[in-house]
């Protein structure tokens, strides 16, 4: 794996204090301390500091998470749950690193074989977008 700028500079920050309501896409590293209320999508990494609590799903190439999230975790390249962490959700990964104390209630598929990954991705993707359709409903 490469490393890029976007591994060391934090493009976008959302402060301990500061709340989001609703969907948010980001290109680059997020680091979050606030709280976001909705979807948390970025092409980087993202970092949740340990006061951070986000009520929706996240999407991002790695998550490293030390607040709440309540929602469902994808991101491929990697996850680590800090003990400060508490996640209702499922997690999709390549790659997972669970620190003692850590609250986990859902589902991990942790695959590092490519084809099986994205199979798995994908089903987990449909799951979500079948699920927001009938919460609409």
């Amino acid at each position: 794996m490469a490393l890029s700028l976007e591994d060391f500079s934090i493009n976008t920050i959302v402060g301990q204090g500061s709340s989001v309501s609703g969907n948010v896409s980001i290109a680059g590293f997020v680091r979050i301390d606030g709280d976001i209320d909705g979807n948390l999508e970025t092409s980087g990494k993202i970092i949740l500091g340990e006061k951070a609590r986000v009520r929706g799903n996240i999407t991002a190439r790695s998550a490293v998470i030390g607040g709440i999230v309540e929602g469902d975790i994808l991101a491929p390249e990697g996850v680590q749950l800090f003990s400060t962490s508490i996640v209702v959700g499922d997690i999709v990964t390549k790659r997972i690193e669970v620190a003692e104390q850590v609250i986990f209630h859902g589902h991990c598929i942790a695959l590092r074989n490519e084809g099986a990954f994205e199979a798995a991705r994908q089903d987990r993707l449909t799951a979500m977008a079948v699920g927001q359709r009938g919460a609409r409903a």
